[in-house]
């Protein structure tokens, strides 16, 4: 049988989340988990669209489609960041029986779509 790590409990990463406070309710850990997934399909799906979008061209104006291109891409590797630091907040929240911390990743990703949709409508007005 391997041993686990002596600097973790039960070998679980992050080591200093799971350190702190008590277990809670698996149904909230599952569902926190749920949240963080959700969220990496959408960061996925951001650069996707990013690359696929600088990829087939679609006859848009270049320096447009390049600039949503690239704004894409960028939201989708912010959106992976922020989710995994979601989810160990309102792990952390959890553990400690504390008030979840408000949502922070809403926002930031509905500007960045804007933005995105407001330069591939221009680029194609412009084409």
């Amino acid at each position: 049988m391997a041993e686990r790590p002596v600097d973790t409990p039960d070998g679980r990463f992050p080591a200093a989340l799971y350190a702190a406070g008590e277990e809670p309710d698996p149904r909230f850990t599952l569902a926190n988990e749920r949240t963080f997934l959700a969220w990496l399909r959408t960061s996925l799906a951001m650069t996707a669209g990013g690359v696929a979008l600088e990829a087939l061209g679609l006859g848009l104006q270049p320096q447009l489609r390049l600039a949503a291109s690239l704004l894409l891409i960028a939201a989708g590797i912010a959106t992976a960041v922020q989710a995994w630091r979601g989810w160990l907040r309102t792990e952390r929240s959890l553990r400690l029986d504390r008030p979840l911390p408000a949502p922070t990743l809403a926002l930031p990703a509905a500007v960045a779509l804007v933005a995105v949709g407001a330069l591939v409508l221009l680029a194609i007005v412009l084409r």
